[in-house]
C-alpha cells in the first residue's frame, strides 16, 4: 500500500493527485464481527480511508494496566489487520484527548481525579471544567509519555513504511477546545512557571521585552523583576494596556499548544511513527490559533478542521445556510494559505443528538457546498457506530449517531449520499488540483481572526480588530457572493501577493494593523497595485504604539466618526445605501483625490478614489455594513469596477451563490441554493479561455448544490 502524501494543492493518492475521503470507524464501538463488512461497504462507497480514536480511557482503565487484549473493543490490532485487508488507510488518533463524547474527553478518570495538581486553570486558580488538563504540566506529561509507550509501538508496526495501513497520525484533538470553549485560556501556574526565573511565561516576557522600561511602559505598570511579572491583575477596571497584556498572554499560550504538539510527535517519532501527522482545529473560527503549531512542526505536519452545521439545540441552523456556506470558504482559504490542500477532518456524517435531526439531504448539500468551496479532503464523522464501552459514554450508551450504517448494521439512506459523492469525487479526480477562478481578493489578517480572544473596548479606537474580522464575514464576504462576485484571499504576512496585479485587493483595516502588514500594502500599491481599503485607516500597530504607514502614503486623510446622526450614502449611481454598520467621514480628501461617495445629508465624503506615487489605484470606503439590502452589493460592485474588476460569472438571483472551478482544460461550476426554498436564476460563465461563455438558466431545489459544465450548461 503507498503512503498518501500532499502538496499546498492536493493530497497524492497512489502516486497521482487525488481526494482523501475517510470516514470515521471505531472499533471500540463495533462489534468485531461487522468491522470486514462494514469497512468493505465504505469502500464501495468509494471510501479510500478511515480513522479511529484509540482512547486512553479504555485502554488504561486503572492506572498502570494498559492493554489491548481480550474483549472485542479492545483489539486494536485486529481491527488494523483487517482495515489492511480491506485496502482502506487508517488514520489513528491515541490522543491523548479523543473527546468523542467520552467521559473526561477521553482520559482515563483516575488521571483527573487523582491527580488535581495538573488541572488546567483559570486566572483565580479554579479549574477551568472536569476533565480540562494543562498540557505541558510535567506530571500530565510525564503520564502521557507512559500511555504513548505502550500505544505508538503498536501504531508504528502498522504504519505504511511497515506493510500497515495507517497513513496518518494525530496528535490530541481539537486542541484547546477543553479550555476556550468553557471560556479560558490555561493559567496553571505550575505548567506557565508564574514567578520562577526560568519559568515559561519569564523566559517569554523577557524575550518578548528584552528591555524591563518597555515591558512597565507597555503595560502601564512599575515591575522591578520579570519574575513578578503577571498576565493580568483580576479585580482591576479594564484599561487600554490591558488589552496588549491580554495579547500577549494569548500569543504566549497558544505557544505552549505548540511546544503540546512537538512534544507529542517527539514522542510518537521515537517509537518509530513515521507517517505525516495531522490535527484537527476544531471549528473555522480557532484555524488561526495554530500558527505558531504550524510553524514549529515544519513539513510533515498537516492542519485541518472541523465543519459542523448542527449538533444540537446551541447551533445558529439546523442546516447549511449561507452562513454556514461564508465560515466554510473562509477556513478553507485559511487552510490553503496556510500551505495545506484544505482537509475537513471531521464533516458531518450524522449527529450526536437525535434532535434536531440532520437529514442525508442537509449532509449532501452541506459536503457538495464544501467541495465547491476548495475542500481536498473529508472524514465524516462518524461513517459508523455502536455501543460505547461500559461507563464510558458521556451522553448515551449508544453511539449510533445517525450514521450511514447504524448500530447493527442496517444501511441507512445517507449511505446512499455518501456513495454518491465518493463517485463523483473519484469520477471528476482532476477537481483536486482545480483552482477558484476569483475576480477580486481579499487581505486575510491572522491577527483579526484572533483578536476576540483578547481584545477589550479600547479607549480611542473606533473601529477593533475583532470588528474587522466580523465586516469580513457578515459584510463583504456575504456582499460578495450575494453579487456573484468572486473573492480569494491573500495572506497579510507574505510578500507573494505583491507583484501580482491582475485583480484588485479589498483590504480590511481596523484602526490596528502590524507595521510590517502596512508596509506590503503600501509596496503593492507603488507596484501599481489597485486597492479598495475600508473602513477606517491604521492608526496603530499591532501592540498598540502610533504607527501610520499606509495612511501616510496615501496622503494622511484625516477620518471623522459619524456621531450616531442618521446617514444616507449615495455612491456612484447608487443610493440611499442601507446603512446598518456605521460611517467615517474624511474631511478632506487627498490632493490627487476624487469623491465617489457622500452622505447626502451632510455632504460629508464617505468615498473617494486617488492615486498616490507610484503608479497605483486606491479606493477609500468610509463605511462598514452587515449584508441586508442589494444596494450594497450594487454599491460594492462599482466601486470593484472603478478599479478595473471583471467579473467572471455573473448570476441573477443572489440567492444562488456560485464558484468556478477551473484546471487546465476542464472546469465547473457551483450553483448553491442553500435556503429552504426552490430558486431559478439565469447564470452567465466564461469560456475556460475566459472570453464570454453563454447563458444558463439553471433552476435548483431547496438546500442543492448544482455542479454543471460553465459552457455547455449540461448538469455534471
Amino acid at each position: 500500500m503507498n503512503p498518501i502524501t500532499f502538496t499546498k494543492q492536493s493530497y497524492i493518492i497512489d502516486g497521482k493527485p487525488g481526494f482523501l475521503y475517510s470516514g470515521e470507524f471505531h472499533y471500540f464501538r463495533v462489534r468485531k464481527s461487522a468491522w470486514r463488512e462494514r469497512m468493505e461497504l465504505f469502500k464501495k462507497a468509494g471510501g479510500n480511508c478511515i480513522a479511529t480514536y484509540i482512547p486512553w480511557l479504555i485502554h488504561e482503565p486503572t492506572e498502570g494496566n494498559i492493554t489491548f487484549a481480550g474483549e472485542d473493543h479492545l483489539d486494536l490490532e485486529g481491527f488494523l489487520k483487517i482495515a489492511q485487508e480491506t485496502g482502506l488507510r487508517v488514520m489513528a488518533r491515541p490522543g491523548p484527548y479523543q473527546y468523542s463524547e467520552l467521559v473526561y474527553g477521553g482520559l482515563p478518570r483516575w488521571l483527573y481525579d487523582g491527580y488535581p495538581a495538573l488541572h488546567a486553570r483559570r486566572l483565580n486558580g479554579e479549574s477551568i471544567q472536569r476533565g480540562s488538563v494543562s498540557y505541558i504540566h510535567p506530571l500530565f506529561l510525564e503520564k502521557v509519555k507512559r500511555w504513548f509507550d505502550a500505544v505508538c509501538p503498536l501504531i508504528a508496526r502498522y504504519t505504511i513504511s511497515q506493510g500497515g495501513p495507517i497513513a496518518f497520525t494525530q496528535f490530541d484533538n481539537e486542541a484547546m477546545g477543553v479550555h476556550l470553549w468553557r471560556g479560558s485560556a490555561d493559567y496553571n501556574p505550575e505548567t506557565m512557571g508564574f514567578g520562577k526565573s526560568g519559568g515559561r511565561y519569564t523566559r517569554f516576557m523577557q524575550k518578548r521585552f528584552p528591555c524591563l522600561t518597555d515591558l512597565n511602559t507597555a503595560y502601564d505598570s512599575a515591575y522591578e523583576r520579570y519574575e513578578d511579572v503577571r498576565p493580568q491583575t483580576p479585580g482591576l477596571p479594564p484599561r487600554t494596556s490591558d488589552t496588549r497584556r491580554k495579547k500577549d498572554y494569548f500569543e504566549f499560550y497558544l505557544g505552549t499548544v505548540a511546544e503540546y504538539g512537538v512534544i507529542l510527535v517527539e514522542m510518537m517519532r521515537s517509537h518509530g511513527i513515521d507517517t505525516p501527522f495531522i490535527h484537527n482545529s476544531a471549528n473555522p473560527d480557532m484555524n488561526a490559533f495554530f500558527i505558531e503549531t504550524v510553524d514549529a512542526l515544519g513539513s510533515d505536519f498537516l492542519l485541518g478542521s472541523d465543519h459542523y452545521y448542527n449538533l444540537d439545540q446551541n447551533w445558529n441552523q439546523n442546516n447549511p445556510t449561507p452562513q454556514y456556506a461564508i465560515n466554510v470558504f473562509y477556513s478553507n482559504e485559511m487552510l490553503r494559505l496556510m500551505g495545506f490542500p484544505p482537509s475537513i477532518f471531521e464533516l458531518p456524517g450524522g449527529s450526536c443528538s437525535d434532535w434536531p435531526p440532520i437529514t442525508p439531504h442537509d449532509i449532501k448539500a452541506c459536503v457538495l457546498a464544501n467541495i465547491a468551496l476548495g475542500m481536498k479532503g473529508c472524514n465524516y464523522y462518524i461513517f459508523t457506530g455502536g455501543p460505547n464501552p461500559p461507563g464510558a459514554g458521556l451522553t448515551t450508551d449508544l453511539y449510533d449517531y445517525g450514521a450511514a450504517i447504524g448500530s447493527e448494521g442496517e444501511i441507512r439512506p445517507l449511505y446512499d449520499v455518501v456513495k454518491e459523492i465518493g463517485h463523483f469525487v473519484k469520477d471528476n479526480s482532476w477537481l483536486v488540483e482545480a483552482e477558484h477562478v476569483s475576480d477580486f481578493r481579499v487581505s486575510l489578517d491572522f491577527d483579526y481572526a484572533r483578536a476576540r480572544q483578547y481584545e477589550a473596548p479600547l479607549t480611542g479606537i473606533r473601529f477593533s480588530a475583532e470588528q474587522a474580522w466580523k465586516f469580513t464575514r457578515v459584510g463583504l464576504l456575504t456582499t460578495a457572493f450575494c453579487s456573484s462576485l468572486s473573492p480569494d484571499f491573500i495572506d497579510m504576512r507574505s510578500d507573494e501577493w505583491l507583484t501580482d496585479l491582475s485583480t484588485p485587493l479589498v483590504v480590511i483595516c481596523a484602526e490596528t494593523m502590524a507595521q510590517s502588514k502596512q508596509a506590503r500594502i503600501v509596496q503593492f500599491l507603488k507596484n501599481g497595485g489597485r486597492a479598495l481599503i475600508a473602513p477606517v485607516l491604521p492608526r496603530f500597530d499591532e501592540n498598540l504604539h502610533p504607527c501610520t504607514i499606509l495612511s501616510d502614503y496615501l496622503g494622511s486623510p484625516e477620518l471623522e466618526a459619524n456621531d450616531g446622526q442618521q446617514v444616507r450614502f449615495n455612491c456612484g449611481p447608487v443610493v440611499n445605501i442601507f446603512d446598518n454598520g456605521g460611517v467615517s467621514y474624511t474631511q478632506a480628501v487627498p490632493a490627487s483625490g476624487k469623491v465617489l461617495g457622500i452622505d447626502e445629508f451632510t455632504n460629508k465624503t464617505i468615498s473617494w478614489m486617488s492615486s498616490p506615487t507610484g503608479g497605483g489605484k486606491v479606493v477609500f470606503l468610509g463605511f462598514h455594513w452587515m449584508h441586508a439590502k442589494n444596494e450594497q452589493g450594487q454599491m460594492l460592485s462599482w466601486l470593484l469596477k472603478e478599479l478595473g474588476l471583471i467579473q467572471r460569472v455573473i448570476c441573477s438571483n443572489p440567492n444562488i451563490w456560485t464558484t468556478l472551478r477551473r484546471h487546465a482544460d476542464k472546469s465547473m461550476l457551483f450553483a448553491m441554493n442553500l435556503s429552504t426554498s426552490d430558486m431559478e436564476a439565469e447564470i452567465d460563465c466564461p469560456k475556460n479561455d475566459d472570453t464570454p461563455g453563454s447563458k444558463h438558466h439553471v433552476a435548483l431545489k431547496a438546500m442543492t448544490v448544482l455542479m454543471m459544465d460553465p459552457v455547455s450548461g449540461k448538469e455534471i
